[in-house]
């Protein structure tokens, strides 16, 4: 049976974040982030893990670090066990595939975001407004409509169990600085265009997706995921039919269930059925297989 890991606890080595998902330890040169099975949706820790998910989206990020290399660094410095530091090979058991040692960099603070299809917050946005973070769009567009072309809609970085927000690029310039936030803004685009490329031959439409980039020795490098369930909308191409939600690859799933309780989208969580845990579970493997060829 899969071992769920919920959260991780070496007693030996500095924890200095627990977020929604990753476990982060400070090994003094690098960090070392570890994935966990935790799922949250609408900024709220499930109380059930998900079989294999910090593997699956440790898998799919290495993938996408690996083929954008040549846009933007990234901070990978090791993804096997064996070159990890010796204080942290002994939790080899609970490490393996599911962890990262990485360079210290010191992130952006905002969260990059781009959409080429309407969907989520954008999409009610665009309901009211007909634009999206002050960028107009047609009218007339429908839900899950891909773009005249993908846009940049960066957003605040809010503390665990608060809700993003929605800014303009002025408004990322602000917070970043104009030269950084450009970077980021074209980092973003270039990245996104070639994976939707590459996803689409593999059957996968990647509708959105958002990344975090940070600075390190002076330049900007890609931090955090890469293109994970976790960080984007994944739509599989034969079933796409714009004019409404679609199916999923990703946590969207879990979303749409819990959209039909009663329950205030605050915690404590509901607690989630079998069936549930399962899907979402096969629907995460199924993205890492068809994007990597990987079977866990």
């Amino acid at each position: 049976m899969t071992q769920i890991v919920m959260e991780t606890s070496f007693s030996d080595l500095n924890l200095v974040t627990r977020g929604k998902v990753r476990d982060i330890y400070d090994l003094g040169e690098h960090l070392l982030i570890v994935t966990s099975d935790r799922i949250s949706a609408f900024d709220v820790i499930m109380n059930e893990g998900i079989p294999n998910k910090g593997r699956v989206l440790t898998q799919i990020s290495k993938f996408w670090f690996e083929q954008m290399d040549d846009i933007i660094p990234n901070h990978i410095v090791a993804t096997e066990v064996a070159d990890f530091p010796a204080i942290a090979r002994k939790y080899r058991d609970q490490l393996e595939g599911r962890s990262m040692l990485v360079k210290k960099a010191s992130p952006l603070p905002v969260e990059c975001i781009v959409r080429g299809y309407l969907s989520g917050s954008g999409w009610k946005e665009y309901r009211q407004k007909g634009s999206i973070c002050g960028i107009d769009l047609p009218a007339g567009l429908k839900e899950s409509q891909i773009l005249p072309e993908p846009i940049f809609t960066p957003s605040t970085k809010a503390e665990l169990g608060e809700h993003d927000e929605n800014i303009s690029f002025a408004e990322a310039m602000d917070i970043c600085g104009g030269d950084l936030a450009e970077q980021a803004k074209q980092a973003t685009l270039t990245i996104y265009n070639r994976a939707r490329t590459l996803a689409d031959s593999k059957g996968i439409i990647i509708a959105d997706t958002k990344f975090e980039f940070g600075v390190f020795e002076g330049k900007l490098i890609w931090i955090d995921e890469a293109l994970t369930p976790d960080s984007s909308r994944f739509w599989p191409k034969d079933l796409y039919r714009p004019g409404g939600a679609q199916p999923s690859f990703d946590k969207q799933f879990l979303r749409d269930y819990l959209e039909t309780l009663d329950w205030g989208k605050q915690a404590p969580a509901p607690p989630l059925p079998a069936e549930i845990i399962n899907k979402t579970a096969e629907k995460y493997m199924e993205a890492l297989t068809r994007l990597t060829g990987i079977v866990l």
